[in-house]
């Protein structure tokens, strides 16, 4: 009797999102007639365990995983408050689903979660808060909410919030509406012989007791209550739903249920499939979001091509050598562009155009490595002017001397061979020097 004093008081006279067949199980159960089954969630898919790089369990998850899906199962009548994780006498908290919610979110093995959706609502207390949960999960994470069998009500409420609802083909949906169940014993206590009485204080504190018929003014102040309910979870389909199912919409459906292919019509879900199809997709997705973030990632078998696939392998063999060969067939053409810019750069150079000497000096100097200004620089300040010494040199009589080469560069430059028999060598030089400033650079 304790067990149904208690769900008696969390559901009569007060507002419920549920089903209306529901609220008659529930008037039955209390009335002796039949039981409260005990939903569990599915034991068939995920690990309730989180595992060392062994495989150890080091702890309990709030959830099953499976492939980095979590999956929150939320079965039976939803109430507000309840100290458990799951199913519990038929019974689905609002706190647990939000504690379930919150761990997903900060669960770093987690990328993304199903809700497993098998419900026909519960208490309308705390199921906007619940869908609120859901909408910021799925703000970081991709939720998808499952139709597995039914979302009804206050589930309904919670699956609007998802990035995405799937409905089952037999999957109920919808009931977006708000029930309050009033019941008055009054003739079954008189028939009984019983007369209850009630000592209150307040003129209200006794509205919509059990013990006498409902006054038409308490009729329209719970019939408040229940409007107030009503806009909060149209207003909060809304905000889960969008463009899909604005909160008119959801009004609009005056609390109809669907099932499948009709809820997808209605914009109540956004697909058909399974729960089996639902978890691999997101096992999938993931997977290749992870392959596109790490494009290169390699391990030994990758690298020898065992038990790889064509796309974890990368670029083959030959494919890598013709882009090395490539790549260094440009590096070679833009070198030369750029050494034959320092030959043209150091003999268009002042006080080199025009002087052989200095010209074909400046081109050995380049070729043993110098910049094009430091060629330049040398050619001026070590090779003589030809046509000074040339000058100088008719002056005292000795004619053709300014052709000699070692008359024009310093002994210190021609011991190092510099600048030695500039004439026969120019058109090596200028070879030379091009290709080891490509080199160089």
């Amino acid at each position: 009797m304790t067990v149904l004093a208690q769900i008696a008081d969390r559901v009569l006279n007060r507002p419920l999102l549920i089903t209306p067949d529901k609220a008659q199980v529930i008037l039955s159960v209390l009335s002796g007639r039949i039981g409260i089954s005990s939903p569990e969630a599915s034991r068939f898919e995920g690990d309730p365990y989180r595992r060392d790089a062994n495989g150890q369990p080091i702890g309990v998850n709030p959830y099953r995983v499976a492939g980095g899906v979590a999956i929150v199962t939320i079965t039976g009548s939803l109430v507000n408050r309840g100290a458990w994780i799951g199913a519990s006498s038929g019974l689905t908290s609002y706190e647990g689903i939000q504690h379930q919610l919150k761990a997903a979110a900060s669960d770093p093995a987690v990328h993304s979660v199903i809700l497993d959706l098998a419900s026909p609502g519960g208490e309308a207390t705390g199921a906007m808060e619940t869908a609120g949960f859901v909408r910021e999960l799925a703000k970081s994470k991709r939720t998808i909410a499952l139709v597995n069998g039914m979302a009804c009500s206050a589930a309904y409420a919670i699956a609007s919030g998802a990035s995405e609802i799937v409905t089952t083909e037999t999957g109920v949906s919808g009931s977006i509406g708000v029930v309050l169940l009033h019941a008055d014993f009054s003739r079954q206590l008189a028939e009984e012989g019983v007369t209850p009485t009630l000592i209150f204080a307040g003129a209200h504190k006794v509205d919509g007791n059990p013990f006498e018929p409902l006054p038409e003014s308490v009729r329209s102040d719970l019939q408040a209550e229940v409007d107030a309910f009503y806009g909060a979870f149209t207003a909060a389909v809304g905000k889960g739903r969008g463009s899909r199912l604005t909160a008119k919409r959801a009004a609009a459906t005056e609390a109809r249920t669907f099932i499948g292919p009709a809820a997808v019509a209605a914009g109540i879900a956004d697909r058909l499939s399974t729960f089996e199809t639902v978890l691999v997709e997101l096992q999938r997705a993931a997977s290749t979001q992870s392959g596109k973030a790490n494009p290169r990632r390699r391990n030994m078998e990758n690298e020898t091509g065992a038990g790889a696939s064509a796309a974890d392998q990368g670029p083959s063999r030959s494919e890598r050598e013709a882009a090395i060969a490539s790549a260094r067939a440009d590096g070679v053409k833009a070198g030369r562009a750029e050494g034959i810019a320092d030959v043209a750069t150091v003999l268009g150079a002042e006080g080199i155009a025009g002087n052989a000497a200095r010209m074909s000096a400046a081109v050995e100097f380049l070729a043993e490595g110098l910049s094009a200004e430091k060629a330049t620089a040398f050619a001026t300040k070590h090779v003589a002017d030809t046509a000074s010494a040339g000058q100088a040199h008719n002056r005292s009589g000795g004619p053709g001397a300014h052709l000699n080469a070692r008359a024009s560069v310093p002994d210190s430059l021609a011991a190092a061979g510099i600048g030695a028999g500039h004439q026969q060598k120019s058109t090596a030089a200028l070879s030379e020097a091009v290709a080891r400033t490509n080199k160089r650079r």
